[in-house]
Order: C-alpha cells, then structure tokens, then sequence
C-alpha cells in the first residue's frame, strides 16, 4: 500500500506543491529517494530513520522507496525530513489520516526533534494558493508560518507530537498579529542620527526627496565631508513597512536563512553597505543554486556603496538592469530564477583620485586626464539611472566648531517622508506601484502632466543639456517627489527647477 504525505519546495522565492509517496516493498532493508533530490535530500535517508526509531515507533523492515512527485523538479533542502518520515509512519500502520488538504515541513533530529529551517513563509503561501488548509511545522518556525492568513499552523517540538495529535494531545494553533509586529517599525531606535549631521543643508533635503519618492542618489565630495554618515542617516527616515512590503521581504531573508526566528516578520526596512570588493554574484545573486544577492536583499531599502567608483566596472554594470525593472533574473544551466529588487541606490564617491578637487582649503594634485579617467568608471548608462547627483562640500572650521547650530532630528524629516509616501500610495492604489520612482512611462504621461510654462522650460533644458529619454523621464519622477513633498496636487515649475538642481552638476 502506498501513503503520501504533502510538503513543498522553492523556486526563487516562490513555492510548489510536493507530493511525498511511501511504499515499502519484501527486499533487503534501505531507503531510496527518487524524484530528483539533492544530497540534503538524500541526506534525510539516515535522519529519518534514526528519528523514527529513538521516537519509540518501528521502522520497516522492508525496502522503503520514497518518491518525490512531481519527479521533474528538483528538490532541495531538509524539510522533506518531516513528510518522508510521516509516511512510512503511515505504512507502519500509525493512525495519521490520510488528507489531501494538510502539508508537513521540518527538518528532523536524530531523536527525533523538529529543527528550525529556511524559507518557511513562502513555502506556506505556496501551499496556502494550492489548496492546503492545514501545515504542521518546527515550533520555532510556528509565527512566521501564522504570518500567512488563512491556514491553520500548528508548531511541533518533536515528532512524537504529531503523532499524539491525532490520538490523544492535540497541539494548540499558532496565531499571530501581524499589526503587532507592523506597529513596531514605529518605535525602532536608530544609531544615526540626521540631527548629529552638521550643515550640508543641501544634501540633507536631496536625502528626504529621494526617501520620499524611492530614487536613486550620488554623493559626491571631498574626504570627511560626510557622505557616508548622512547615508546611514538615510535609514532613519525611511516610512515604515507597509504590509505587503514587509511579507515579500521576510520571504526573501527567510530563504535567505537570515531572518531572526525571534522575529518573524521584517519590520525594519533594509540596509545594505556593500564593499567595493564584493563579487558580481555577490551583488545580483547566483551560484548552482541561485540565492539572493545584495540587491534582493536590499529590496524596499537601501543599497549603499561607498566609494562607487573603486568597484570593478563589470560589477556596476551589472546594477542597470535591475535599477530599470525592479528585478532580476539569474539564468543557470538547470534553473532560472527572479528574485525581486526595488532598491535605493545610494553612491558616495571622491571627485577625482586625491578626493580634493573643487575644495576650498585643499589644493587638487590630479592632471585633467586623471580626473577623466577617474570619473570615466561611472558609465553613462548607469548615471542615467541616477535621479539625483548632488555635491557634498567639506564643512569649513566655523561649520565645525559651531556646537550651538541645532539640525533638524530625523523624525521630523520622517514625518515629512511618511506624508508624501502616502499621497503616492492612494495615487497609484490602482497602479501596481508604491512610489515615484516606478512610474512606468504611461504612467509618467499620467501623473506628471506639465502646463505650459513648464513645457517650455522643460524643451529648453532637454535641449541644452542633450537629455535622453530615460534621464528626461526621471527629472519628471523626481518633479513629482517634489510636488508631493510640498503637497501640490500639480508638478509647478518650481518643482522643475529645484528637480535640475540636483542633477544639473553631472547632467
């Protein structure tokens, strides 16, 4: 006789049904797993059967055969361990109903304890669009499959209380409130500060446009100027997480394996400084398998690479893409995969190799063609994808010294930030789409209508600066930032202009 059990796998960060067939056959004692598995898979052979002996139950005596349907996918990971293990408790003859609506996930110790495991969120909203009502899962795994609606979770220490659950101790549901941990980003404690940011005035606002409408910024300016300081400012005034943000990006870091079991769901929205060293598939994702990289990780946050022009060109590169469609895809010779990758983009740069070029106080030692050749390893592509390209003068000693000049703290400019992102948000509900930045180009004829005035401004600037179309396009976007920021209904002239300030240096 033939038992099932059902589980799931991952494709990215999406998930699909699997269908975990059990017979046992009259032949020598083994256990052979078919259906394309991976050595974790494999692995599971020894697991399995040391957890279902040291649990108290029997182990066939025949040959056991474990299929993986359907066979034409591959599987990875340790959370067959629990399913394989439920069917042959099955063939044993264990009184566990055969259901066609209820899944198992988890992976098994060699006493039989259930393990926390990866990727767990989207193998349950996998399960949850195929059907399935019912899911048991590793009790440290419970609240970030209850994070899923609509699907009763129940969390099991052990193997023996799946068992016992349906004899004689039923476990007890795992309920969340996802507002609960939602309302938390509210409260979230800072380490950088705008309010310790002396001066740059200009720098701080192009910071707030670009927190406003989601866009893409250069720093660029002398050493010690501050750049890499107010880029950590930056995460102190991001909106909070909306939901549907924060569930696609607990998914990615729960595949990712760094998700805090004590937290289930991201509530923080993410910041990533890479190092100029970090390799292509690093940045974008990759190997056999294609992970996450530093780009999906960053998704709804921020990017930051400091001293841009130090990383190799052909990693920069790789960035255009995913800057234009919000995602990327990572090809193989057995698998192709899109991780998502709505990112900030947040450069710092030196403008030329001794960094003091244009500095009031210190003399620039670098030749012209220096300068070029330096400014050079930033293509023209990719600072088309740039929205806002601002310089970052040094502070002088009165700037400096002055310790009586108050800044403005970050929850002011946060507040700010929160109303202009909700404007977007009731502006596209419709449109797919959550900030500025993603306006497509029908949506940019939609929502950035110009009047006259503005028209004309806007044919004399495309003409005396040779805009492309995209770079043409991304003024718009960040006009329209700014109009929200100022709650015009309207993208004004005014707008126009302060949008050309920031960009008009590098343009």
């Amino acid at each position: 006789m033939v038992t099932k059990a059902i589980t799931a796998s991952t494709i990215g960060i999406n998930s699909y049904k699997i269908e975990v067939e059990v017979d046992v056959v009259n032949s020598l004692p083994n256990i052979n797993i078919v259906g394309l598995p991976d050595s974790a898979v494999n692995e599971a052979r020894e697991r399995v059967r040391s957890a279902i002996k040291n649990s108290g139950f029997s182990f066939p005596l025949g040959r056991v055969i474990v299929n993986l349907a359907p066979a034409d996918l591959k599987k990875e990971g340790t959370n067959f361990d629990l399913p394989i293990a439920v069917g042959i408790l099955k063939e044993e003859g264990i009184n566990i109903p055969d259901d066609s609506e209820t899944a198992f996930l988890g992976e098994l110790s060699l006493d039989g304890s259930l393990r926390y495991i990866n990727g767990v969120l989207p193998l349950v909203s996998g399960l949850k669009e195929a059907g399935i009502k019912t899911v048991f899962v590793p009790y440290e795994n419970a609240k970030e499959a209850a994070l899923v609606q609509g699907i009763t979770v129940y969390g099991a220490k052990h193997l023996g209380d799946i068992v016992n659950h349906y004899t004689e101790a039923p476990l007890q549901a795992t309920v969340v409130d996802i507002n609960d941990y939602l309302n938390k980003s509210m409260d979230i404690d800072y380490p950088f500060d705008f309010k310790d940011v002396k001066g740059q005035q200009k720098a701080k606002k192009a910071l707030e446009i670009a927190a406003a409408g989601g866009h893409n910024i250069l720093m660029s300016g002398s050493p010690g100027s501050g750049k890499t300081l107010m880029a950590k400012c930056l995460a102190s005034i991001l909106p909070p997480l909306e939901l549907k943000e924060a569930l696609e990006l607990t998914k990615i870091y729960s595949i990712s394996g760094l998700l805090d079991p004590k937290e289930p769901l991201m509530t923080k929205r993410p910041y990533r400084a890479v190092h100029h060293t970090a390799s292509q598939n690093g940045i974008i994702g990759g190997g056999s398998n294609p992970k996450p990289g530093e780009i999906t990780l960053a998704h709804r946050g921020v990017l930051f690479l400091d001293e841009m022009v130090e990383f190799p060109r052909s990693v920069l590169e790789v960035l255009r893409q995913p800057l234009e469609d919000g995602e990327v895809a990572i090809s193989r010779a057995k698998t192709s995969v899109k991780y998502p990758a709505k990112f900030m983009l947040v450069g710092a740069m030196n403008p030329c190799p001794c960094g003091f070029l244009g500095d009031k106080e210190k003399q620039c030692t670098c030749a012209e063609y220096q300068i070029k050749r330096y400014r050079s390893r930033l293509s023209g592509p990719l600072l088309d994808r740039i929205d806002l390209i601002i310089n970052v003068p040094r502070l002088t000693t009165e700037e400096l010294i002055n310790t009586k000049a108050e800044a403005e703290p970050s929850y002011k400019i946060r507040e700010r930030v929160i109303t202009a992102r909700k404007i977007q948000a009731e502006r596209y509900k419709n449109d797919g789409i959550l900030t500025n930045s993603e306006l497509s180009t029908k949506q940019i004829k939609k929502y950035c209508m110009l009047d006259a005035q503005s028209e004309d401004f806007m044919k004399t600037a495309a003409q005396k600066y040779q805009l492309s179309g995209r770079k043409y396009n991304r003024m718009l976007k960040l006009a329209r930032t700014i109009a929200d920021l100022n709650s015009s209904e309207n993208i004004k002239l005014e707008h126009l202009m302060q949008a050309f300030q920031y960009r008009v240096d590098m343009i």
